[in-house]
C-alpha cells in the first residue's frame, strides 16, 4: 500500500462503498484495495475496534471478516485457556483469535491453508508487534508434524472449523466441517498412545474448539471425547458461539458456562455455571398461574437447555414443561435474563383484546410454546412494535393458552453465579 492509497482510505473511511466505487480515483491510488479495505474496516469497527482503527493493518475479502471472532469473544477465549509452552491456531483465518490467545504462550503458530490470509496475517502480526509464526499448511499436515516431534512440549490447540462447503452452504455437523474435528481428535489421541505420553507429559494439554451457535450440544457431547467444559457465549442476548474445551484423559462431569459478555441492556447476572449432573438431578417447580413477576432466560441459558436447574437454583416456578418461562410472587433481581412485572394475563380467545389489551396499541410480542409465531400473534392482536409494553403468548400447566401483559423491570448489575 503506497502513501496515496493509505491517505485516501483514511479520508473516505466513512463513505458509502457502493457510491465510492462509482467515482474516478487518482492514478496513484489502488481503487480495488481502497474499496476492500474501507469495507473491511467498516465491518470490523464494532466487531474488532482495536484492529479497525489501526491504519497499518490490511484485511482480506468479506467472507473472512464475516466469519472471524469479535474482539470481545476472542478475549473471553483467552481467559478460559491455560498458558504454556506452545499455542497453535490450526484454522488461522483473519488471525483475531491467534492474536488474543497467543499472549499467554512462549511460542505461537498461526496455521492457514490460504496463502493470501497467511501473507496478511504475517503483515498484521508484525504491525501489532506480536511474535507468531505463520505457517501456510492444512491443519492435518501441521498436526502430524507437531505430534511426531515427541518433545513433550505443553501444547494448546485452537480450532475454528469452516462451517461452509464448496457450494458456500452452511454446515452444522462437526464431521462435515473443515477440518473434521472428530477425526483430528482421534488422531491426536492415537498419537498420545503411540508416543506413550504419561498424564503429566501430554503433548496436547488442551483443545479449544469453536462451533456454530446452531450446533446441537447433545450431539457434540456424543461425538467428542474428554470434554471438560462447554462455554455458551452470547453478546447482548444473542448467542454467538459455543466453545468446547477438551483435556486428554478427562472423565468427570462436564462443566457448563452460560455467559453473556455484554448484558447491559437485557440482563441482571452475567453468567451461570453448572455441571451436567446438576441439570439431570434438578427438580423444578411448576405454577398453574402467572404470578407477579415473569422471567425469560438469556440466550445462552436457552441454548444450554438447563431448564430444570433454573427453576431450582432461583426458586422460581415454570409455567409449563415446554414453555421455558418462569414466574414468582417476589422479585428475583439476579435472574440471568429478562425480568418483567406482570400487569395481567387472560386466556387466548376472541375476547383477549377487550379483556386484557383494550387500551394497548403498541407492544413487543414474543411467544413460547404457543400455536402462533410472534408475528402472527402481533397481527392477531393488531399491535405495533414497541418496547413500551411486552406481550407473551404461552402455555400454562393443563395446556391452557394464555396471553400475558407485562412491563420491563429495571436493569440490575450482578456478578457470576
Amino acid at each position: 500500500m503506497n502513501t496515496a492509497t493509505r491517505d485516501f482510505i483514511e479520508k473516505h473511511l466513512k463513505d458509502d462503498v457502493c457510491q465510492l466505487a462509482l467515482q474516478k480515483f487518482p492514478d496513484d491510488v489502488d481503487k480495488m484495495l481502497v474499496l476492500n479495505q474501507i469495507e473491511a474496516r467498516q465491518l470490523l469497527s464494532k466487531k474488532v475496534p482495536s484492529w479497525a482503527s489501526n491504519p497499518d493493518l490490511l484485511f482480506p475479502r468479506h467472507l473472512s471478516i464475516e466469519q472471524c471472532s469479535s474482539e470481545l469473544t476472542a478475549k473471553y477465549k483467552a481467559s478460559i485457556i491455560s498458558g504454556g509452552d506452545t499455542f497453535v491456531d490450526l484454522t488461522g483465518g483473519l488471525g483475531i483469535d491467534s492474536y488474543f490467545l497467543s499472549e499467554k504462550f512462549k511460542t505461537s503458530y498461526y496455521v492457514e491453508n490460504q496463502k493470501e490470509l497467511c501473507d496478511l496475517a504475517e503483515h498484521n502480526f508484525q504491525v501489532l508487534g506480536r511474535k507468531i509464526t505463520v505457517v501456510n499448511s492444512d491443519a492435518e499436515s501441521f498436526l502430524n508434524d507437531l505430534t511426531s516431534r515427541r518433545d513433550n512440549a505443553c501444547v494448546v490447540l485452537y480450532i475454528d472449523p469452516a462451517r461452509r462447503d464448496v457450494y458456500n452452504r452452511k454446515m452444522v455437523s462437526l464431521h462435515d466441517c473443515s477440518p473434521d474435528v472428530i477425526e483430528l481428535q482421534r488422531n491426536i489421541f492415537q498419537n498420545h498412545v503411540e508416543t506413550r505420553f504419561i498424564a503429566s507429559q501430554k503433548m496436547v494439554h488442551q483443545i479449544l474448539i469453536k462451533v456454530s451457535p446452531m450446533s446441537d450440544i447433545s450431539l457434540i457431547t456424543n461425538e467428542l471425547q474428554n470434554i471438560s467444559e462447554i462455554h455458551i457465549v452470547s453478546v447482548k442476548n444473542e448467542c454467538k458461539e459455543i466453545l468446547i474445551k477438551i483435556e486428554p484423559g478427562f472423565d468427570e462431569a462436564i462443566k457448563y458456562f452460560c455467559v453473556d459478555l455484554n448484558p447491559v441492556e437485557t440482563h441482571g447476572r452475567a453468567s451461570l455455571q453448572y455441571t451436567e449432573n446438576d441439570e439431570k438431578t434438578a427438580i423444578p417447580s411448576f405454577s398453574s398461574t402467572v404470578k407477579n413477576y415473569l422471567y425469560e432466560p438469556n440466550a445462552s441459558l436457552m441454548k444450554s437447555g438447563a431448564f430444570k436447574l433454573i427453576s431450582q437454583r432461583f426458586a422460581i416456578e415454570k409455567l409449563h414443561v415446554n414453555s421455558h418461562l418462569y414466574t414468582s410472587d417476589n422479585l428475583i433481581s439476579d435472574f440471568p435474563g429478562r425480568i418483567f412485572e406482570v400487569v395481567g394475563f387472560a386466556p387466548f380467545n376472541k375476547k383477549i383484546k377487550k379483556e386484557l389489551l383494550n387500551d394497548i396499541t403498541e407492544a413487543s410480542v414474543a411467544t413460547r410454546n404457543f400455536p402462533l409465531s410472534a408475528n402472527e400473534l402481533r397481527k392477531n392482536l393488531n399491535l405495533k412494535e414497541s418496547d413500551k409494553n411486552f406481550v407473551f403468548g404461552t402455555t400454562l400447566i393443563g395446556e391452557k393458552k394464555v396471553v400475558i401483559l407485562a412491563h420491563r423491570q429495571p436493569i440490575f448489575q450482578h456478578s457470576s453465579l
